[in-house]
C-alpha cells in the first residue's frame, strides 16, 4: 500500500495530481489549521499573457481554525460570477475551452460555502475529468492523534492505513527523515515533477500554473500520459 497526504488546495498545479495518480490511497487533510498566503484558497491562471491570482474569499474568522471550519464569505455568490468571467475571457480562445469550462462552472457554482467541502468537491470533479480513480480519504475520518505534528502525524496515518510506502512531493525533502520512517517499516519516497511545457497561445511559457491552465491547452490523453510518466522518484 502506497499513500500520499496533502492539504487541500484550490485547483492545484499538475504535480498535485501526479501525486494522487501515483498512490493507492490519497489522504486529504481537513483537520489542519488554515494558513494564510498559501494555496488553500487561491491559485494562478494565465490572463493577458501574465500570471493572475484567482482567490476564494473567506469569511473573517479566527486564524486558528482548521480548514474544515472555515467558510466562504457572503460575497462569494457575487464574486464567483466575476471569477468565471475572468476565466472565460482569459481562455475563451484556448483549444479545449469548450470541454473544460462547463466543468469549471460546475465547480465554482457548487452550492456549499464550507471551504473544505468546496475544495474536496473541486478535486473530485477534476479527478473524474482526468479519469484518476485513486480513493480519497478525508483525514478526520481516521482515528488520528491530533496531538501529533508533522512527521509523527504522517507516520501515524501511514500505520492506520497499513501503508508500506509514503510518497510526498519533492518540497518535503527537508521535512521528513527516511531513517525514522524506516524504523516504522515505512519506505519514504519523494516525487519530483519533470518540466512540462505546452503552447499558451503565443506567449512565453509560464510554468506551474493551476491545473485550469493545463486543462485548457492540452487534451486529456496527453495530460494522462504526463501524469503517468512525467516525474521521477527520489
Amino acid at each position: 500500500m502506497k499513500i500520499a497526504i496533502m492539504q487541500p488546495y484550490f485547483m492545484p498545479y499538475i504535480g498535485y495530481f501526479q501525486l494522487i495518480n501515483s498512490v493507492d490511497q490519497f489522504v486529504i487533510y481537513d483537520n489542519i489549521q488554515f494558513t494564510k498566503k498559501g494555496w488553500i484558497n487561491r491559485n494562478r491562471i494565465l490572463a493577458n499573457g501574465k500570471e493572475t491570482y484567482i482567490s476564494l474569499p473567506l469569511k473573517k474568522d479566527s486564524d486558528f481554525l482548521d480548514v474544515k471550519d472555515r467558510v466562504l464569505a457572503g460575497t462569494w455568490q457575487k464574486e464567483r460570477k466575476k471569477m468565471l468571467n475572468i476565466i472565460a475571457v482569459s481562455y475563451k480562445k484556448a483549444p479545449f475551452f469548450n470541454e473544460v469550462f462547463p466543468i469549471l462552472e460546475k465547480i465554482i457554482n457548487f452550492d456549499d460555502h464550507n471551504l473544505f467541502n468546496f475544495l474536496l468537491n473541486s478535486l473530485r470533479e477534476v479527478l473524474g475529468f482526468l479519469k484518476i480513480s485513486t480513493p480519497v480519504v478525508v483525514s478526520s475520518s481516521l482515528k488520528t492523534n491530533n496531538e501529533l505534528k508533522s512527521q509523527d502525524k504522517v507516520i501515524d496515518i501511514c500505520e492506520q492505513l497499513a501503508a508500506k510506502v509514503y510518497l510526498n512531493s519533492i518540497g518535503g525533502v527537508e521535512l521528513y527523515n527516511r531513517l525514522q520512517f524506516k524504523q516504522c517499516n515505512i519506505e519514504l519516497e519523494f516525487l519530483k515533477t519533470s518540466s512540462f511545457q505546452y503552447s499558451q497561445f503565443k506567449n512565453e511559457f509560464l510554468p506551474w500554473l493551476s491545473i485550469i491552465d493545463v486543462l485548457m491547452f492540452n487534451p486529456v490523453e496527453e495530460i494522462k500520459n504526463f501524469l503517468d510518466t512525467g516525474y521521477e522518484f527520489i
